[in-house]
């Protein structure tokens, strides 16, 4: 998890790095991806869009997982992660990304751990659902959302490098 949580915050200072060259010019992602579809450059590595994409991705992958808790608590967790990987990333991996997933599969914590780490202090389960299903429901319009700015840069089918 370390290395996800790694490869999400990389892609989030690459997209601050860039707004801090001119906040006002690139004051949401939109005008970064246009400038680097103006440049031919959106495809690179190191591009935002990449980071972007990859951000946007991470986040399906959470939406999918925390819908799968919300409906049953007491789900095997590594399965859950599994199907959620299938149905958001899997797809968009090669080999390598494939293989660090598989590894990254065996230090899945189990339900019990997850849910507590989860829950704050002096909370039950049933909140921490709510407090769930208030997140997806917010998040899955953001998401369709920025899809529809991928798919319009022509991003949405970009694969790992």
């Amino acid at each position: 998890m370390a290395v996800l949580r790694q490869d999400i915050n990389h892609n989030i200072q690459r997209l601050e790095k860039f707004y801090e060259t001119d906040p006002i010019v690139y004051s949401n992602v939109v005008e970064i991806l246009k400038k680097e579809a103006k440049e031919s450059c959106a495809r690179k590595n190191t591009s935002c869009s990449r980071a972007f994409v990859w951000l946007t991705r991470a986040l399906d992958f959470t939406v999918t997982l925390l819908q799968a808790i919300i409906k049953d608590f007491g789900l095997n967790m590594e399965q859950a992660v599994e199907e959620s990987y299938n149905t958001t990333l899997k797809q968009w991996h090669g080999w390598i990304s494939s293989a660090a997933y598989r590894v990254a599969l065996k230090l899945v914590p189990d339900n019990k751990t997850l849910i507590t780490i989860l829950t704050a202090k002096d909370e039950d389960n049933e909140t921490l659902k709510e407090e769930m299903e208030t997140l997806v429901s917010l998040l899955v319009p953001i998401l369709e959302e920025i899809h529809s700015i991928l798919s319009a840069f022509e991003l949405d089918r970009m694969k790992a490098a």
